[in-house]
């Protein structure tokens, strides 16, 4: 079977996750990249198109000669799938284009700058009937799956508390006054939108929690602060959530905060915690059990009983889920990580796209990966958040986007 074709926007020279996507794509030889537009710049771009060795015909400067181009060709030459992998301002126009050119989509998050966009981009994929995937790719560890059974499964009986904490130390000096190219667009609110540090990292935060324990966050109480001087966005987050139950429950009880009903949760985003890498860390509590995952030792899943006993499940042993086992890719005792994680989410799409093609159902497992209703989810969630900061109160968040 041929690979997918597939063209990168975004992703040019010193650019880090177009490296990772490109990885993840290859990893399983379900894509072949042969088409990009890497770079705003036309000269950068074509730097890019020739170390990945691709045809100069098809590197372009532009998003929009991307998708003109690749959609004069035959439909057997063409593109199938674009990877959006700009600054956030990007995502919507670069998505809905390929959208309506009739591309499948892989977009990095957050989604989109505001809602509308968001609910654009679901009707648009609805409309074109086009998979669309947004790489919160931290869903693709085994042990996260596994963490999901466990919860799915009843394990850990009557789910009470939720704690998911994304720590980073990089931003703790003013790094965008330096000529850093990931500090400076990740500042700025036209390129980044209303949140840094919630919109970059955050969001897999809120992610990862929904994800694991299967419960929508429906209201939210943000400190939202700006730690270092000069910086136009928040880059240090703490909140607190109520997941489950009712929807437009925020302001029910006296003081002004949620009803009773729900899970109680607190999400940590910092990118100012100093000596921090790339700590995400969850942790789910029930009234039989409990678990606790971390990215920077994604191998081990810790079950805690209410005794204090602990055991610790790992990458490829005995006892794990179907979900965790289809999604593991060698023996016990060799790690597996960052670009395996994002990989199983693009074999996914493409074992999905390849099913709708054939006119049969996906295969096991085809159809998990996060969606572009997901991704919207996450944009609901960031302006909820910043309004909650701003207003300094809790606020309703229950939302389901356009096709949910």
């Amino acid at each position: 079977m041929d690979p997918l074709r597939y063209g990168m926007i975004g992703g040019g020279p010193g650019a880090f996750i177009g490296g990772v996507h490109r990885m993840a794509a290859a990893l399983d030889g379900e894509y072949r990249l042969v088409a990009g537009a890497f770079s705003s710049n036309a000269g950068r771009s074509a730097v890019q198109g020739r170390e990945l060795g691709l045809d100069p015909d098809r590197v372009h400067g532009s998003f929009r000669e991307l998708i003109e181009a690749e959609s004069a060709l035959p439909p057997d030459e063409r593109i199938e799938v674009v990877s959006i992998v700009t600054p956030n301002h990007l995502h919507h126009p670069a998505a809905r284009a390929a959208l309506e050119a009739g591309f499948h989509v892989v977009c990095d998050k957050p989604l989109t700058l505001t809602v509308e966009e968001a609910e654009d981009l679901c009707r648009l994929a609805a409309e074109h009937d086009r998979v669309f995937c947004v790489t919160h790719n931290y869903t693709g560890y085994p042990l996260v799956k596994e963490a999901r059974e466990q919860v799915r499964s009843g394990a850990l009986g009557e789910v009470r508390k939720v704690v998911v904490e994304y720590s980073q130390g990089w931003l703790s000096t003013l790094l965008e006054s330096e000529g850093h190219k990931q500090a400076e667009w990740r500042s700025d609110p036209a390129k980044a939108g209303i949140s840094s540090a919630l919109g970059d990292i955050g969001t897999h935060a809120h992610n990862l929690a929904e994800y694991v324990t299967g419960e929508r966050v429906t209201a939210i109480f943000a400190d939202l602060g700006t730690v270092v001087d000069g910086r136009s966005l928040e880059d240090d987050a703490a909140l607190l959530l109520r997941l489950g139950g009712p929807s437009g429950g925020a302001g029910e009880a006296p003081g002004g905060g949620p009803g009773p009903g729900g899970i109680r949760g607190v999400l940590i985003a910092s990118q100012v915690s100093l000596g921090e890498r790339n700590h995400l860390r969850l942790r789910v509590y029930g009234s039989e059990g409990a678990l606790d995952w971390c990215q920077e030792e994604p191998n081990d899943l810790r079950l805690l009983d209410a005794d204090g006993t602990e055991r610790i499940l790992h990458t490829g042993g005995g006892g794990l889920s179907e979900a965790a086992n289809a999604h593991t890719r060698l023996p016990g005792g060799h790690p597996e990580g960052f670009i395996e994680a994002f990989a199983n989410l693009y074999r996914n799409v493409a074992r999905n796209i390849r099913a709708r093609e054939a006119g049969v159902a996906p295969p096991p497992f085809a159809d998990d990966f996060p969606s572009v209703q997901d991704g919207a989810r996450g944009v609901h969630f960031l302006h909820a958040a910043v309004r909650s900061g701003r207003e300094g109160r809790w606020v309703d968040a229950g939302y389901e986007p356009p096709g949910s």
